[in-house]
């Protein structure tokens, strides 16, 4: 049975420093005077807003992520006991290769993948999806080509996010090519990575330049957010327009 810990507890507090920290040292005599300690789960208390239980190695890939020595605090975590595939228990059921995805910890990547994460671990708040679904939904490039890297299954949208045009084609041409929602839905992905030579692609399998995305936002308008000048310049062109604008 796994061991919970209140946040608020010393114990909690201590390992939570040394992993932030990045104090290998210290990490392991902790790990080392507190058996089940690397297995443990510590339960957030003070902060309904974010309450749940994380596991360490969730601790070590949190929000912003790129702790210092972060692929020795993890090998430490995952050498004591820890399961690289653990899940968060609250609002979703994220493993730490979520987590690192989510911040384009590349280094927190390669580190929990060498430990045998799963890559394909469902549970993200991205519909349930692995940690490649996270990472193109946050635009975390880095972490997402390098799941890529590592062989993660792509999907057509996020093959249209990372701008893998020979993987897009692939799947349009397919003996079960896309209907035209997903096709827009893939056009939407292509221009929020800024890729304008895939977005181009879906524009000529009639994908919607006005389609409503995430946040209500249009093609255009997550263009505009991820300064692609060159998407931008080129949608103006489709007559696309964002949301509200009747100029």
């Amino acid at each position: 049975m796994t061991t919970i810990i209140d946040s608020q507890d010393p114990l909690a507090g201590a390992v939570t420093q040394a992993i932030r920290q990045g104090d290998v040292p210290a990490l392991r005599r902790l790990l080392a005077e507190n058996r089940g300690l690397a297995s443990a789960g510590i339960a957030e208390t003070a902060r309904p807003d974010c309450s749940g239980v994380r596991t360490l190695l969730h601790i070590a890939t949190d929000w912003p992520g790129h702790f210092p020595s972060g692929p020795q605090v993890l090998a430490a975590l995952v050498e004591a006991g820890a399961d690289p595939d653990a899940r968060f228990s609250g609002a979703h059921t994220e493993t730490p290769l979520h987590w690192a995805a989510s911040n384009d910890d590349v280094a927190a990547v390669d580190a929990l993948v060498a430990a045998g994460a799963d890559i394909e671990a469902p549970g993200a708040v991205i519909g349930d999806g692995t940690p490649l679904a996270d990472a193109c939904a946050f635009g975390q490039w880095r972490a997402a080509f390098r799941l890529v890297e590592h062989g993660a299954h792509v999907t057509f949208e996020q093959a249209a996010s990372l701008g893998l045009l020979d993987r897009v084609e692939a799947c349009a041409t397919a003996g079960e090519p896309p209907t035209p929602e997903e096709v827009s839905s893939a056009f939407w992905c292509a221009c929020h990575g800024g890729r304008l030579a895939t977005a181009q692609y879906l524009y000529g399998l009639g994908a919607d330049p006005g389609r409503i995305g995430y946040g209500d936002r249009t093609p255009l308008d997550i263009a505009r957010e991820q300064d692609a000048s060159d998407v931008v310049e080129w949608l103006s062109t489709v007559a696309a327009k964002p949301v509200g604008d009747s100029a």
